[in-house]
């Protein structure tokens, strides 16, 4: 999609501000234009994780991708631009490794984006065949990062 999110880096920022001043884990804002869930991640140095979607989401989302641009069908590309982590922390096993067998749901790796830390979910369900992009790798939206069997 080529519309800029409805809130500035700042925004996000503002409320993940709000968040960690609070004892709530996690705030979920809904309009007629996006859904922005932002989630206090377990642990004292987990950070925090975003995750937006767009109003009508599911179709929506798929009838913009156009033939054109579906180059890889077992891709699993960035979501958004930011530095992509094959773990949670500094010395966690990867999320996942070549051979493993992943689900639609499966959060393959994270991009970190304006200290957030987004999860990527493979999104489909099959195989690990190759991780294409190193760990701690600044990558941009679109990019792949690991592709299925």
């Amino acid at each position: 999609m080529t519309e800029d999110l409805p809130l500035t880096a700042e925004d996000v920022a503002e409320i993940v501000a709000i968040l960690d001043a609070s004892q709530y884990r996690e705030v979920d804002i809904a309009t007629r234009q996006f859904r922005l869930r932002i989630a206090r991640g377990d642990g004292a140095d987990a950070g925090f994780t975003q995750e937006w979607e767009w109003a009508g989401a599911g179709a929506a989302l798929e009838s913009a991708v156009t033939a054109d641009e579906v180059v890889d069908p077992d891709a699993i590309c960035a979501p958004l631009p930011g530095t992509f982590y094959h773990a949670p922390q500094p010395g966690a096993p990867p999320f996942v490794a070549v051979g493993d067998a992943v689900g639609p749901e499966t959060v393959v790796g994270i991009v970190e984006t304006m200290k957030l830390m987004n999860p990527v979910h493979a999104g489909r369900s099959g195989t690990v065949a190759e991780i294409v992009v190193p760990n701690a790798t600044m990558v941009a939206k679109g990019e792949v990062l690991l592709r299925l069997a």
